[in-house]
């Protein structure tokens, strides 16, 4: 009982826990009826074991009284789940009653011999109410996970029936009021994907909803741009080539999205990962290590054909055109060696099972079993070399972006030859890095990594051609300014996905080097509403290169604060406690900020900062409560430590908030409203980096004191203290979160209970 309830045998198959929100609601629950179940082997127990044991029974059947409770009112809002989910409500209420008759005292009976009191009599009973229990709450979670499904699904259709009327529109009236429309519906789509990107627990699912929700976010731009010079240049081919793709490509991934939340299997999930080399040599050197134990665990055939299954997947590095010959060499003579090693412990295999005393690997066998697989890993060290050499070469070569700059000069010349000659070279270059993504695919070290290495090689191969068309539309209209405006998002697009591959590359070094790199989780823009007085007001800017370059100090400086602040939240035990949430979150939103100076990240423009910045102030706000709490607790020299520093970190949030939403006019302003921004940022992260140390060593002693301190009757107030006051408004469907897994665990913490001892 004491595993996850996914493990669990007499679950329906049809539970199986996706996300993590529903598995960390679980785990409170687990854990109580893993107390209670263990308690049953001990039945004999002092009076105080026993009244223990007795409010965490009901305790557990009045949180799931609540937890019904806000079961039935999701039913009762969604009539398509009204019958399974009454069903699970009253198996959940059942079972919980069951567990509170079963810890009830005066059921328990009184030894004959000792006085003392017995209870549990019925094991079997409070094993089928346990899992009863867990069983039907797993379900009303899935049940209300569903809610979350069908927002989603309903939001994409909304955009995809924007996105069709804004492919048929005809003037520009039309399209600028739908296309705000549709930018309204990406937004919301964008922050359901989001949240559901970052509760998945499949990493693979994680990564392929991060590349479909990247192709959507740099599409959106494009579409804008590529429907405007179609309506522009009504007659022009290659514009409706260009906007046709960009609509493809964004109905494609809106499909893949809807694919992984819904589970479909028409094409998403039968997408068989190609055979990368890394795999290959992995689950060989696993075949080779496993007849240390067995000497039959596979035949000498097999083993040989799935290394030459192995040896066959290097040919996409040997004959690939941009291979030196020293690297086809060597690469060769690896392979060779593999299968001489091979050979040689098939030899002493054979000899090893001749022997009648042998069951276990000989000698001989173990020392062609250690050269066998240090030979295919000298070989993956030498893939590894070979593909991120060729990437960082192509990186260079490709960071001085000549083509695009010679595509833009000959199509605002109205150069056709010239034109075709520079779309000759980039798609040179293209397939250049198509191939160098689909070699660093074979070396990346994890699926996810694998996935994002073939996102990396779609883009290229898309983008490419888009690049060109929208180069020929510009080349048959110089003047026009949008024509021109469209080829640069394009060029855009493609130096950012330059960017990406730059990202990729260092965590697939990460991976093999042994570390696993600092990725950090999506963040959304601030939502729309609640930040966007500055909308109307403020004029979105994006700084040039040599304000850019002004502002790499400083963006280096939030850098190195962000990863001091992870280095030290990493080092608190509760990783869950408010202040480690809100400094991790203050730490990302910094890391964002220092993105946008150097030109990369989410934030694009100076707009997209000025937002982040007042979001940070009040996060950094929401800290400076959490250490106010913290503060409760502590004697007066520690309090006067944490209360000086948190009034610091209030004032500079309140700076940070006011200069945020402070509009100024002009460049040079905007230019310092933006240095003085980041400069505050910096700030806050200093005066949390003094902070988080301190509180965590505080929050260690006093963690102590109460562990070896508690009490049953502490436990009792903390409990009542932590009961939800907002049932009603959760009732009503009124809560913040809406109808869903959120709503339901604020009842189901209350199963937080104290483990009887």
């Amino acid at each position: 009982m004491a595993s996850s309830p996914c493990g669990n045998s007499n679950f329906d198959s049809g539970l199986e826990i996706k996300t993590r929100s529903v598995e960390q609601t679980l785990i409170p629950l687990v854990s109580q009826i893993t107390t209670l179940i263990n308690h049953k082997d001990k039945p004999k127990k002092s009076e105080r074991t026993l009244a223990a044991i007795h409010r965490v029974g009901q305790a557990v059947s009045v949180a799931v009284g609540r937890f019904v409770a806000v079961g039935e009112a999701i039913a009762t809002e969604n009539q398509e789940l009204k019958d399974e989910m009454g069903q699970a409500c009253f198996e959940a209420r059942r079972a919980g009653d069951a567990i509170a008759q079963l810890t009830d005292v005066g059921s328990a009976v009184p030894s004959q011999s000792d006085g003392r009191v017995t209870v549990f009599s019925d094991r079997t009973g409070m094993v089928k109410a346990a899992r009863l229990l867990l069983s039907s709450v797993t379900k009303v979670l899935v049940l209300a996970d569903r809610i979350v499904i069908k927002q989603i699904i309903t939001s994409r259709n909304k955009v995809l029936v924007t996105l069709d009327h804004l492919e048929r529109v005809s003037t520009f009236q039309e399209f600028v009021q739908i296309f705000s429309q549709f930018g309204n519906e990406m937004v919301e789509f964008a922050h359901l994907t989001g949240d559901r990107q970052n509760d998945l627990k499949d990493e693979k699912k994680k990564a392929r909803m991060a590349a479909a929700r990247a192709v959507l976010e740099k599409c959106t731009m494009m579409l804008l741009t590529a429907s405007k010079t179609c309506l522009r240049h009504p007659d022009c081919e290659s514009a409706r080539i260009n906007k046709d793709a960009v609509f493809h490509r964004m109905r494609c991934a809106l499909e893949q999205v809807i694919e992984i939340v819904t589970e479909a299997r028409s094409c998403g999930e039968n997408k068989i990962l190609p055979a990368s080399i890394y795999n290959g040599i992995k689950d060989f050197k696993s075949s080779v290590e496993c007849l240390r134990e067995n000497l039959y665990s596979l035949s000498p055939q097999g083993m040989g054909s799935q290394l030459e299954a192995l040896v066959e997947r290097t040919e996409d590095f040997t004959d690939s055109a941009y291979t030196s010959h020293e690297q086809r060499q060597a690469i060769l003579g690896l392979c060779q060696l593999a299968r001489q090693d091979t050979q040689q412990l098939v030899h002493a295999w054979v000899e090893a099972q001749q022997s009648v005393h042998a069951k276990e690997a000989t000698e001989d066998m173990e020392v062609a079993i250690l050269k066998t697989c240090q030979s295919v890993s000298d070989l993956r060290r030498e893939l590894h070399k070979v593909a991120v050499v060729r990437a960082s070469d192509l990186l260079k070569v490709h960071g001085e972006q000549l083509p695009l700059r010679a595509l833009k000069a000959a199509g605002a010349e109205g150069n056709l030859e010239a034109v075709a000659e520079y779309s000759h070279t980039l798609t040179e270059q293209k397939e250049q890095l198509v191939e160098t993504c689909r070699l660093l695919c074979h070396v990346s070290g994890t699926e996810p990594l694998e996935i994002t290495c073939i996102h990396a090689e779609e883009t290229f191969h898309v983008i490419g051609p888009q690049i060109i068309s929208a180069a020929q539309t510009l080349a048959l209209h110089p003047s026009s300014k949008i024509a021109k405006e469209n080829l640069e998002v394009f060029c855009e697009a493609w130096e950012s996905q330059l960017c990406d591959m730059a990202l990729l590359l260092r965590e697939i070094n990460d991976v093999f080097e042994g570390r696993r790199g600092d990725k950090r989780p999506y963040l959304s823009l601030p939502r729309p509403g609640k930040h966007s007085a500055n909308l109307k007001t403020a004029k979105a800017v994006k700084l040039d290169a040599e304000e850019q370059t002004s502002m790499a100090k400083l963006g280096l400086e939030l850098r190195l604060l962000s990863s001091d602040v992870d280095t030290e939240v990493e080092k608190w035990e509760e990783q869950e406690h408010d202040i480690v949430r809100q400094s991790q979150s203050l730490a990302s939103m910094a890391y964002n900020m220092h993105l946008f100076t150097r030109g990369e990240g989410l934030l694009k423009t100076t707009l997209d900062l000025f937002h982040q910045a007042e979001v940070l102030s009040e996060e950094g706000l929401q800290l400076c409560s959490s250490l106010r709490t913290f503060s409760t607790q502590l004697v007066d020299e520690e309090k006067s430590v944490v209360m000086t520093e948190m009034e610091k970190l209030v004032a500079l949030c309140q700076q940070l908030q006011m200069g945020a939403k402070t509009p100024v006019q002009g460049k040079t302003a905007t230019f310092q409203k933006v240095d003085s921004s980041i400069q505050t940022t910096r700030a806050i992260l200093t005066v949390v980096l003094s902070l988080l140390p301190f509180c965590n060593k505080l929050n260690r002693k006093y963690k102590s004191e109460r562990s070896s301190l508690g009490s049953p009757q502490d436990w009792r107030e903390r409990q009542d203290a932590s009961t939800p006051v907002k049932e009603e408004g959760a009732l009503n469907g009124k809560n913040s979160n809406g109808f869903g897994v959120k709503s339901l665990e604020q009842h189901m913490a209350s199963l937080n209970l104290l483990e009887s001892k």
